[in-house]
């Protein structure tokens, strides 16, 4: 397993265990892997966006923490908390990773993962990248927002 792995389990072990959200110091998480904290960043960063069920708040600073909140599964909130989060434009391979986490939650079945996974597509939208990422976010934004 990857390091990156490892932390990004523990860090949702911790979260599992509390009820609202969990605090934690990068240093601290850091010397616990033995690990540069630009490593948690890194984890943090990637594993833990909203497009994938999290809110992070980060403040930095002498005695700086990394707030994590596992969003609600509720379905609704959960695909509004998306929406609302998505940024103006998206990857191909990011819906991929969104498309894979709402079917691991159960807000979406197999039709519609493939119905989003087709009308997001590369081979749907043929435009520049820069216009495709923007037009693919604005596809999924509406296609979610009529999942609700």
């Amino acid at each position: 397993m990857r390091m990156s792995d490892v932390i990004e389990d523990f860090i949702k072990e911790l979260i599992k265990d509390e009820e609202d959200f969990i605090e934690i110091q990068r240093n601290e998480l850091a010397e616990h892997f033995n690990c540069v904290p630009s490593q948690i960043n890194y984890v943090i960063a990637t594993r833990f966006r909203p497009s994938q069920g999290y809110y992070v708040e980060s403040k930095r600073g002498g005695g700086g923490h990394i707030r994590i909140k596992k969003i609600s599964n509720n379905k609704d909130s959960y695909l509004m908390h998306i929406i609302t989060n998505m940024e103006e434009s998206i990857t191909s391979n990011d819906v991929d990773v969104l498309i894979s986490n709402l079917l691991s939650y159960d807000i979406i079945n197999e039709t519609e993962a493939k119905l989003l996974k087709v009308a997001t597509s590369d081979n749907v939208l043929i435009v520049s990248q820069e216009t495709k990422d923007k037009l693919r976010s604005n596809i999924l934004k509406n296609m979610l927002l009529n999942l609700i």
